[in-house]
């Protein structure tokens, strides 16, 4: 079985508190809300377990203890880590925070995005990325293009512009905030020291030093009621025309 995720460790970022989303995260955290009756965060793990990542750094802040407990009730808790954030530090705080606990390359995605892709297909562009370049990101076609960060790439795929959520950007190629990142891009933190947003503080540091994968499969911001409802129903489309069902769940999707 292909491993592709083995010499990454990753950083699921679960902490945020989805108050677009209320009143389903009045008593849930954002990253255990159910699409096709599976908590968003179940995914992520059985996806990055089944990909032979080496270890799962999760943060949390939100209803905390939901978050633990539900990890360490999964197949997979013997692969994960914690940390708790009284107060959140944002993406890009989160990584600077824990920047020790990344000695290998690292697989960074927020856990309450809904994102089924191919695992080898993403680590392969990584693999084989310009020699220049220290990450790779995926990118998605969005029919809101204002509401993302918008890229603007070279024939090679590397990007050369980012616009996060402007009017009128250039395109409908989005960013989809999962990365994978050589531990050398980590020095990106250094040069914006106060940074709280790896998206929107970061990413424009590493302009032509990012490949970039396009996600042709499925990737959703669940971070309203009407995405939470639309994922649901795209889910049922998927499982009827092309994604069996129990590949999904068991987290073994290689599309």
């Amino acid at each position: 079985m292909s491993l592709p995720l083995k010499g990454f460790k990753a950083l699921l970022l679960a902490g945020g508190v989805g108050m677009r989303l209320k009143p389903l995260t009045n008593s849930t955290p954002k990253c255990l809300v159910p699409i096709g009756g599976k908590p968003l965060l179940g995914y992520w793990l059985e996806t990055l377990s089944n990909a032979g990542i080496d270890r799962i750094l999760i943060n949390t802040h939100y209803l905390a203890e939901q978050v633990v407990a539900f990890c360490k009730q999964s197949y997979h808790s013997h692969l994960l880590d914690f940390v708790h954030e009284p107060e959140l530090l944002g993406t890009a705080g989160t990584v600077r925070a824990n920047r020790q606990y990344f000695d290998s390359k690292i697989f960074l995605a927020h856990a309450d995005n809904f994102t089924l892709f191919n695992v080898d297909a993403f680590v392969d562009t990584h693999q084989n990325r310009p020699a220049h370049c220290q990450a790779t990101m995926m990118t998605f076609t969005t029919d809101t293009p204002s509401s993302c960060g918008i890229v603007e790439l070279d024939k090679e795929g590397v990007l050369v512009n980012f616009h996060e959520k402007v009017a009128n950007p250039p395109g409908n190629q989005a960013n989809a905030a999962v990365f994978l990142l050589e531990p050398d891009s980590l020095s990106w933190l250094d040069q914006n020291p106060n940074a709280t947003d790896f998206c929107k503080e970061i990413v424009p540091l590493g302009l032509h030093k990012i490949q970039t994968y396009h996600n042709s499969i499925y990737h959703r911001d669940i971070g309203t009621i009407e995405s939470f409802n639309q994922a649901n129903l795209d889910f049922k489309e998927l499982v009827k025309t092309q994604i069996n069902h129990e590949d999904i769940c068991n987290g073994s999707l290689r599309l």
